[in-house]
């Protein structure tokens, strides 16, 4: 599939597509105009590429994890690598939720301001982790 169809099926601009190229997270067979040809593998590649960013997972980490997810190939150092990376995923989960829940209780205390008039209530700030 050419690279606008590839774009089209993912959600993902066209830019995006050839910068993923320029990363090495993604290759394409070029006709003999020049024209990149993607197989349909490269929808589910793409689909994962932007889960991985979406977990915060930088081009060059994905770079280096694509081969033991694409192909299978596994060594120890990977494990390791895919082990941090999904710790920092975790603390990120943990730092939204507590996030969520402090926009709930100013949220709630908003609410009850509009609805009584009473003084929306200061929190302590936050405590440093």
């Amino acid at each position: 599939m050419r690279i606008g169809e590839l774009a089209a099926r993912t959600g993902v601009s066209v830019r995006a597509l050839r910068y993923y190229e320029e990363q090495d997270l993604l290759a394409a067979e070029r006709s003999p105009s020049g024209q990149r040809r993607y197989p349909e593998s490269a929808v589910d590649r793409v689909v994962l590429i932007q889960q991985l960013y979406a977990a915060g997972l930088s081009s060059r980490t994905i770079a280096e994890l694509l081969p033991c997810v694409v192909d299978g190939r596994a060594t120890p150092a990977l494990i390791e690598r895919l082990a941090a990376e999904r710790e920092q995923v975790d603390r990120r989960i943990t730092d939204l939720l507590h996030a969520r829940d402090r926009l709930d209780s100013v949220l709630t205390a908003a609410t009850a301001n509009l609805r009584t008039g009473a003084e929306c209530r200061r929190e302590a700030a936050p405590r440093a982790r």
